[in-house]
């Protein structure tokens, strides 16, 4: 299995954290971001890497080549076009490695357990989605989800009431949704839709009959980092645990 880390946004909501320095790379504790996430996943025993850079992408590719030469199969993808494009291009660029094969997709700006990665792998479901129930507002990723917990609709526009929680930023993908994915990511790249959220893309293959479940990893902790005020909270809510 190959794990794609999207690491290519600015982060402009983050200023002036980020002023110089990419999001994934802000430290929570001892580590950055992105080496809490690499870390958890060389864990679970994933040792494939496609990252997908932007905003100086430099000091990204510099920071992994350093601090994980010989412990992990580490490949990049830049993305030229990150200061005119959303995640999803970044997700289509991916592609060219994962098509056809299982994956683990994630963003680069979550915090979070690193056994929420071991949850997903022990899923019995080939497509798994990683679901917090909690209060939702107008931002969160939202997840409708019908009674066997297989995922109807995803987007930050469904109805509050309707939604069974928010996605994480996490999912295990099997060969076949790959495969899909990446036909249904070129289709949405000749339509010109390179600059919304990948989610939009989840919902056409929801359409085609292909879904993730949702895995509830509520107990666990995980966090977004979208903003100043996020930063400086998730210093104050990390557990313990995590905090090394």
């Amino acid at each position: 299995m190959r794990a794609v880390i999207l690491a290519a946004g600015i982060a402009s909501r983050l200023r002036p954290l980020t002023d110089h320095c990419p999001k994934c790379l802000l430290r929570i504790g001892p580590r950055p971001l992105l080496a809490r996430t690499v870390d958890a996943l060389l864990a679970a025993g994933i040792r494939e890497f496609t990252v997908v850079t932007g905003y100086l992408h430099e000091q990204i590719e510099n920071y992994l080549q350093t601090h994980y030469a010989g412990r992990a199969d580490i490949s990049f993808i830049h993305n030229e076009r990150y200061a005119s494009t959303n995640n999803i291009y970044s997700l289509y660029l991916a592609c060219r490695d994962i098509a056809g094969r299982p994956a683990m997709l994630l963003d680069s700006d979550i915090l979070f357990d690193p056994q929420i990665i071991v949850r997903l792998l022990a899923s019995d479901r080939s497509d798994v989605l990683a679901l917090n129930s909690h209060a939702l507002g107008e931002e969160e990723m939202k997840v409708v989800t019908d009674a066997s917990g297989r995922v109807t609709a995803i987007s930050k526009t469904c109805d509050i009431r309707a939604a069974a929680g928010e996605s994480i930023g996490i999912e295990r993908m099997s060969a076949a949704y790959t495969a899909a994915l990446a036909q249904c990511l070129a289709e949405m790249m000749e339509e010109g839709l390179d600059n919304v959220f990948y989610e939009q893309a989840f919902e056409r293959l929801i359409v085609r009959g292909l879904s993730f479940a949702a895995e509830d990893v509520s107990d666990l902790f995980s966090m977004e980092l979208d903003t100043v005020d996020d930063f400086r909270a998730a210093g104050e809510q990390i557990p313990t645990s995590l905090y090394d």
